[in-house]
Protein backbone atom coordinates (compact mmCIF):
# COMPACT_ATOMS: atom_id res chain seq x y z
CA UNK A 1 0.00 0.00 0.00
CA UNK A 2 1.61 3.50 -1.36
CA UNK A 3 2.03 5.93 1.41
CA UNK A 4 0.51 9.14 1.76
CA UNK A 5 2.44 12.96 0.81
CA UNK A 6 1.35 13.93 3.76
CA UNK A 7 2.17 13.66 7.41
CA UNK A 8 -0.21 13.13 10.10
CA UNK A 9 0.04 16.58 11.66
CA UNK A 10 -0.83 20.11 10.52
CA UNK A 11 1.00 21.18 8.09
CA UNK A 12 1.64 24.91 8.72
CA UNK A 13 4.55 26.16 6.92
CA UNK A 14 3.15 28.98 4.58
CA UNK A 15 -0.10 29.25 5.36
CA UNK A 16 -1.70 31.88 4.05
CA UNK A 17 -4.79 32.07 6.91
CA UNK A 18 -7.55 31.19 4.52
CA UNK A 19 -10.55 31.55 7.44
CA UNK A 20 -9.16 34.76 9.14
CA UNK A 21 -11.66 36.27 11.17
CA UNK A 22 -14.49 33.00 10.94
CA UNK A 23 -16.18 31.23 13.89
CA UNK A 24 -16.66 27.65 13.22
CA UNK A 25 -18.32 25.24 14.77
CA UNK A 26 -16.36 22.12 14.50
CA UNK A 27 -18.34 18.28 15.62
CA UNK A 28 -16.76 15.00 16.37
CA UNK A 29 -13.62 17.12 17.21
CA UNK A 30 -11.64 14.90 19.92
CA UNK A 31 -10.45 12.49 17.34
CA UNK A 32 -10.40 11.77 13.82
CA UNK A 33 -10.79 14.21 11.17
CA UNK A 34 -12.57 16.67 13.32
CA UNK A 35 -9.48 17.04 15.18
CA UNK A 36 -7.27 17.24 12.50
CA UNK A 37 -9.62 19.84 10.58
CA UNK A 38 -10.02 21.70 14.14
CA UNK A 39 -6.49 22.31 14.03
CA UNK A 40 -6.07 23.33 10.30
CA UNK A 41 -8.92 25.41 10.66
CA UNK A 42 -6.62 27.22 13.80
CA UNK A 43 -3.96 27.73 11.92
CA UNK A 44 -5.52 29.33 9.01
CA UNK A 45 -6.99 31.87 11.37
CA UNK A 46 -10.39 30.74 12.47
CA UNK A 47 -12.18 30.75 15.66
CA UNK A 48 -12.75 27.36 16.50
CA UNK A 49 -15.33 25.58 18.83
CA UNK A 50 -14.96 22.26 19.63
CA UNK A 51 -18.54 19.42 19.81
CA UNK A 52 -17.80 16.14 21.46
CA UNK A 53 -19.46 13.50 23.85
CA UNK A 54 -15.93 12.66 25.14
CA UNK A 55 -15.07 15.51 27.66
CA UNK A 56 -11.69 14.84 28.92
CA UNK A 57 -10.61 14.12 24.98
CA UNK A 58 -12.30 16.92 23.71
CA UNK A 59 -11.17 19.49 26.40
CA UNK A 60 -7.48 18.15 25.57
CA UNK A 61 -7.75 19.02 21.58
CA UNK A 62 -9.18 22.74 22.82
CA UNK A 63 -5.95 23.22 25.10
CA UNK A 64 -3.11 22.07 22.52
CA UNK A 65 -5.13 24.06 19.44
CA UNK A 66 -6.39 27.45 22.14
CA UNK A 67 -9.97 26.42 21.02
CA UNK A 68 -13.64 26.52 22.89
CA UNK A 69 -15.09 23.52 23.67
CA UNK A 70 -18.42 22.11 24.56
CA UNK A 71 -19.19 18.64 25.86
CA UNK A 72 -22.16 17.66 23.91
CA UNK A 73 -24.18 14.98 22.71
CA UNK A 74 -25.55 15.96 18.52
CA UNK A 75 -28.34 13.61 19.51
CA UNK A 76 -29.55 15.77 22.43
CA UNK A 77 -31.51 18.57 20.64
CA UNK A 78 -31.85 21.10 23.91
CA UNK A 79 -28.07 20.32 24.67
CA UNK A 80 -26.55 21.22 21.35
CA UNK A 81 -29.17 24.63 21.20
CA UNK A 82 -27.57 25.63 24.68
CA UNK A 83 -24.08 24.49 23.03
CA UNK A 84 -24.39 26.52 20.03
CA UNK A 85 -25.97 29.58 22.18
CA UNK A 86 -22.64 29.64 24.76
CA UNK A 87 -20.27 28.85 21.45
CA UNK A 88 -21.88 31.87 19.81
CA UNK A 89 -21.48 34.18 22.91
CA UNK A 90 -17.99 33.18 23.10
CA UNK A 91 -16.65 33.47 19.61
CA UNK A 92 -18.95 36.65 19.07
CA UNK A 93 -20.95 34.79 16.31
CA UNK A 94 -21.01 31.71 14.17
CA UNK A 95 -20.27 31.80 10.35
CA UNK A 96 -19.36 28.47 9.69
CA UNK A 97 -19.89 24.56 11.01
CA UNK A 98 -18.41 21.47 10.45
CA UNK A 99 -20.66 18.03 10.88
CA UNK A 100 -17.76 15.57 11.42
CA UNK A 101 -19.31 13.62 14.26
CA UNK A 102 -20.36 10.07 12.87
CA UNK A 103 -20.45 6.44 14.32
CA UNK A 104 -19.63 3.32 12.01
CA UNK A 105 -21.15 0.20 11.72
CA UNK A 106 -21.02 -3.24 10.57
CA UNK A 107 -23.50 -5.67 9.75
CA UNK A 108 -25.55 -7.60 6.96
CA UNK A 109 -29.53 -6.53 7.00
CA UNK A 110 -30.02 -9.76 7.97
CA UNK A 111 -27.96 -9.23 11.22
CA UNK A 112 -28.08 -5.89 12.54
CA UNK A 113 -31.59 -5.02 14.36
CA UNK A 114 -34.11 -2.05 13.94
CA UNK A 115 -32.07 -0.61 17.34
CA UNK A 116 -29.09 -0.51 15.96
CA UNK A 117 -30.51 0.94 12.93
CA UNK A 118 -31.76 3.83 14.39
CA UNK A 119 -28.88 4.47 16.59
CA UNK A 120 -26.91 4.83 13.43
CA UNK A 121 -29.67 7.20 11.66
CA UNK A 122 -30.01 9.17 15.11
CA UNK A 123 -26.38 9.62 15.23
CA UNK A 124 -25.00 10.17 11.40
CA UNK A 125 -28.24 11.92 10.01
CA UNK A 126 -30.59 13.33 12.76
CA UNK A 127 -27.61 14.60 14.56
CA UNK A 128 -26.17 16.19 11.41
CA UNK A 129 -29.58 18.01 11.05
CA UNK A 130 -29.78 19.06 14.64
CA UNK A 131 -26.61 20.63 14.86
CA UNK A 132 -27.31 22.31 12.02
CA UNK A 133 -30.57 23.44 12.89
CA UNK A 134 -29.23 24.87 15.86
CA UNK A 135 -26.51 26.96 13.83
CA UNK A 136 -28.56 28.26 10.71
CA UNK A 137 -30.42 31.37 13.09
CA UNK A 138 -26.90 32.52 13.76
CA UNK A 139 -25.57 31.35 10.29
CA UNK A 140 -27.97 33.96 8.64
CA UNK A 141 -26.71 36.49 10.27
CA UNK A 142 -23.72 36.67 8.65
CA UNK A 143 -22.21 36.67 5.18
CA UNK A 144 -21.12 34.21 3.57
CA UNK A 145 -21.57 31.58 6.12
CA UNK A 146 -21.09 27.89 5.61
CA UNK A 147 -21.90 24.36 6.28
CA UNK A 148 -20.15 21.38 5.68
CA UNK A 149 -21.04 17.77 6.41
CA UNK A 150 -19.22 14.49 6.32
CA UNK A 151 -21.15 11.88 4.53
CA UNK A 152 -19.05 9.03 2.66
CA UNK A 153 -18.46 7.14 -0.32
CA UNK A 154 -20.87 4.56 1.32
CA UNK A 155 -23.35 7.33 0.88
CA UNK A 156 -22.41 7.62 -3.10
CA UNK A 157 -22.02 3.71 -3.96
CA UNK A 158 -22.55 1.33 -1.33
CA UNK A 159 -21.05 -1.45 -2.67
CA UNK A 160 -19.08 -2.91 0.53
CA UNK A 161 -21.72 -5.17 2.24
CA UNK A 162 -21.85 -5.42 5.98
CA UNK A 163 -22.68 -1.41 6.06
CA UNK A 164 -26.12 -0.90 5.34
CA UNK A 165 -27.33 1.09 8.05
CA UNK A 166 -24.32 3.09 7.56
CA UNK A 167 -24.84 3.64 3.55
CA UNK A 168 -28.29 4.18 4.66
CA UNK A 169 -27.50 7.36 7.03
CA UNK A 170 -24.35 8.50 5.08
CA UNK A 171 -27.02 8.80 1.52
CA UNK A 172 -28.84 10.46 3.78
CA UNK A 173 -26.77 13.09 4.50
CA UNK A 174 -25.76 13.76 1.13
CA UNK A 175 -29.72 14.62 0.30
CA UNK A 176 -30.00 16.85 3.62
CA UNK A 177 -26.87 18.35 2.51
CA UNK A 178 -28.80 19.08 -1.16
CA UNK A 179 -31.96 20.22 0.32
CA UNK A 180 -30.33 22.86 2.75
CA UNK A 181 -28.46 23.96 0.29
CA UNK A 182 -31.40 24.92 -1.45
CA UNK A 183 -33.44 26.34 1.47
CA UNK A 184 -30.49 28.51 2.48
CA UNK A 185 -29.54 29.89 -0.67
CA UNK A 186 -28.01 32.44 -1.12
CA UNK A 187 -26.56 33.57 2.19
CA UNK A 188 -25.58 30.10 3.47
CA UNK A 189 -23.50 27.67 1.23
CA UNK A 190 -23.92 24.25 2.58
CA UNK A 191 -21.78 21.30 0.88
CA UNK A 192 -20.83 17.86 2.15
CA UNK A 193 -17.69 15.79 1.27
CA UNK A 194 -17.58 11.93 0.59
CA UNK A 195 -14.32 10.34 2.13
CA UNK A 196 -13.39 6.72 1.00
CA UNK A 197 -11.39 5.19 4.31
CA UNK A 198 -9.28 6.84 6.46
CA UNK A 199 -6.57 6.55 8.65
CA UNK A 200 -8.42 6.89 11.62
CA UNK A 201 -9.35 3.99 14.03
CA UNK A 202 -13.10 4.20 12.70
CA UNK A 203 -10.84 2.63 9.89
CA UNK A 204 -9.68 -0.55 12.11
CA UNK A 205 -10.12 -3.68 10.73
CA UNK A 206 -10.97 -2.34 6.63
CA UNK A 207 -7.18 -0.94 6.49
CA UNK A 208 -6.46 -3.55 4.03
CA UNK A 209 -9.42 -3.43 1.92
CA UNK A 210 -8.33 -0.58 -0.83
CA UNK A 211 -7.87 -3.06 -3.70
CA UNK A 212 -10.91 -1.25 -5.76
CA UNK A 213 -9.35 2.52 -4.54
CA UNK A 214 -7.54 3.68 -7.46
CA UNK A 215 -4.83 5.59 -5.28
CA UNK A 216 -4.11 1.88 -3.35
CA UNK A 217 -4.44 3.26 -0.03
CA UNK A 218 -5.86 4.95 3.08
CA UNK A 219 -6.52 8.90 3.25
CA UNK A 220 -4.73 10.85 5.70
CA UNK A 221 -6.58 12.93 8.17
CA UNK A 222 -5.29 16.11 6.94
CA UNK A 223 -6.36 15.06 3.05
CA UNK A 224 -9.91 15.23 3.97
CA UNK A 225 -8.99 18.36 6.51
CA UNK A 226 -8.14 20.22 3.47
CA UNK A 227 -10.65 19.30 0.92
CA UNK A 228 -13.01 20.61 4.28
CA UNK A 229 -11.20 23.74 4.19
CA UNK A 230 -11.74 24.81 0.27
CA UNK A 231 -15.53 24.07 0.85
CA UNK A 232 -15.37 26.26 4.11
CA UNK A 233 -13.23 28.81 2.71
CA UNK A 234 -13.99 31.91 -0.06
CA UNK A 235 -12.01 29.83 -2.55
CA UNK A 236 -15.73 27.60 -3.36
CA UNK A 237 -17.76 30.60 -2.95
CA UNK A 238 -19.85 29.39 -6.44
CA UNK A 239 -20.03 25.68 -4.84
CA UNK A 240 -22.88 24.94 -2.58
CA UNK A 241 -25.16 21.58 -2.98
CA UNK A 242 -22.10 19.28 -4.42
CA UNK A 243 -21.13 16.16 -2.89
CA UNK A 244 -17.33 16.26 -2.56
CA UNK A 245 -15.87 12.65 -3.59
CA UNK A 246 -12.80 12.48 -1.52
CA UNK A 247 -12.28 8.85 -1.66
CA UNK A 248 -9.20 8.14 -4.00
CA UNK A 249 -10.96 6.72 -6.42
CA UNK A 250 -12.94 4.37 -5.17
CA UNK A 251 -16.62 6.20 -6.43
CA UNK A 252 -15.27 5.81 -10.03
CA UNK A 253 -12.86 2.85 -9.87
Amino acid sequence: MSASPLSTSVHTTGLSVRLAGRRIIVTGAASGIGRTTAALFAAEGAKVTLFDRNTGAVQKVAEEIAAGFCSVDITNEPDVARAVEKAASEMGGIDGLINAAGIMSKGLATEVPADDWRRIIEVNLTGTYIVARCCIPFLQLHEHSTIVNIASAQGLLPNAPGHTAYAASKGGVVNLTRALAAELAPKIRVNSIAPGMVDTPMADGYRANVGNYALKRLADPEEIARALLFLTSSESSYVTGAALAVDGGRSFH
